[in-house]
């Protein structure tokens, strides 16, 4: 197993998660964007940065994902592909996604992006919130433990 990281808006404190669970589990996580990221020097933690575009992040992580993988993102779309190819797919704010809740959530998305786009709703996500972290901890240590790391 290994972690694949949308790391363009994925949140800081998520990413220092993941930094510790990395050294901690000795198990390689690439974060993946299209800005410089900075990491922390070790050899399980690593940075892959893209050209800018639209979705050109998602299609790099998609290529090289393998079944049993774990990928890190709140992009519906990309977690969607995620479970198809056969790998895990968990939100920064903690939800693990699954065959089942995947597909509601792309028709919520998809739902919702159309009614941002005739202006009958405004605003976005609610802020990140302590409990969105514990969350998104105890599902990458059950994932980690899961997979015998």
């Amino acid at each position: 197993m290994q972690i694949w990281v949308d790391a363009d808006a994925c949140p800081l404190v998520i990413k220092e998660i993941l930094f510790r669970a990395a050294e901690r589990a000795q198990i390689m996580t690439t974060l993946v964007a299209n800005t410089l990221l900075r990491v922390p020097p070790s050899p399980f933690i690593r940075s892959v940065r893209v050209a800018k575009g639209f979705n050109v992040a998602d299609h790099q992580i998609v290529e090289q994902i393998e079944p049993g993988d774990l990928v890190i993102t709140a992009d519906i779309p990309l977690a969607a592909e995620v479970i198809g190819r056969g790998a895990h797919a968990l939100d920064p704010r903690g939800e693990l996604y699954s065959e089942d809740n995947v597909r509601e959530r792309l028709v919520m998305r998809n739902l919702m992006q159309e009614l941002r786009s005739t202006g009958d709703i405004l605003g976005g996500p609610a802020p990140f919130s302590q409990s969105d972290r514990q969350r998104f901890a105890n599902h990458l240590d059950r994932l980690l433990t899961r997979s015998g790391r």
